[in-house]
């Protein structure tokens, strides 16, 4: 049996904890997987941000912007496809190229 770690557990990450839940349930046919979205533009960022920090968002990534939601929906909306049904334990990443480590 994978080990998953005790929820929240400060030893468990993400990846290893997906990973783990993937093994654990894939006999079930159920998928578990990760969208990592990296800096996404929403309403919220600039009611919640200094102005200051509003015009840098996202300029830290590699295409120098933040993302959209309409970038980041088509991955959720793949996962939950059958075209998806053999993607299981994995991490996505909607970065901008800004790597996960």
């Amino acid at each position: 049996m994978p080990c998953i770690g005790a929820p929240g557990g400060p030893t468990v990450s993400r990846t290893e904890r997906t990973a783990g839940l993937a093994q654990l349930l894939g006999d079930r046919k159920i998928r578990v997987n990760i969208v990592a979205p990296g800096p996404i533009w929403t309403s919220l960022i600039s009611s919640t941000m200094p102005p200051e920090q509003v015009e840098e968002f996202g300029k830290n990534t590699p295409l120098g912007r933040p993302g959209e939601p309409k970038e980041v929906a088509p991955v959720f909306v793949l996962l939950a496809s059958d075209e998806a049904s053999y993607i299981s334990g994995a991490m996505i990443a909607v970065t901008g190229g800004k790597p996960i480590l």
